[in-house]
């Protein structure tokens, strides 16, 4: 596989490899949000919660729609992706149309005065993180590989095959990794 390390940066994906089959990553979709001298940081997109955000979040009552495992590192604290940059302060741009962050207490304001749809927003658990040089060390190992996010992506609810869909994407051999199995040895 290419060595895509120098690919990491902030509204890049993260796709686990075939072979990463450790329980937190294991065929995850990840959103790089931040990648800097100091580490990295990204929320898996395809591990939908059995809790509800109503259920779980104060002040988004409204909101019924399910909370994402963001990642295994700060798993008390609540992250979210949103495509309304144009409203809520203190916001960061990964992507055209896609934001991370901003004014929690604003942001609720603005779901249930309805300036906000709750699907333009996405809810996180805890959230990927890797300190300085780890995650470049992963890479040389072959855990990840990398692809073009979009926001259309984000906001999918097509969970199952996200993982497989996305490394299929890349094309040549990676079509072959993604329809390997998850256990290889069981085939």
């Amino acid at each position: 596989m290419v060595n895509e390390f120098e690919q990491l940066k902030p509204g890049r994906l993260l796709l686990a490899s075939a072979n990463l089959l450790e329980s937190n990553f294991k065929r995850t979709v990840l959103l790089m949000c931040e990648h800097n001298n100091e580490g990295s940081l990204g929320f898996i997109l395809n591990r939908p919660m059995e809790f509800r955000v109503c259920e779980a979040i104060t002040g988004f009552d409204e909101i019924d729609e399910p909370l994402h495992m963001g990642g295994p590192v700060q798993v008390d604290t609540v992250h979210f992706l949103h495509r309304r940059g144009d409203v809520i302060d203190d916001t960061h741009e990964i992507l055209p149309g896609l934001f991370w962050g901003g004014d929690k207490e604003q942001l609720s304001y603005l779901i249930n005065t309805g300036v906000i749809r709750p699907s333009e927003v996405r809810f996180f658990l805890g959230y990927a993180g890797w300190s300085a040089g780890q995650l470049e060390q992963e890479f040389e190992e072959g855990s990840w590989y990398t692809a073009e996010a979009s926001e259309g992506l984000v906001f999918t609810d097509e969970y199952e095959r996200m993982w497989s869909r996305t490394v299929r994407s890349k094309g040549g051999e990676y079509c072959f990794v993604a329809n390997s199995p998850e256990l290889p040895g069981m085939n």
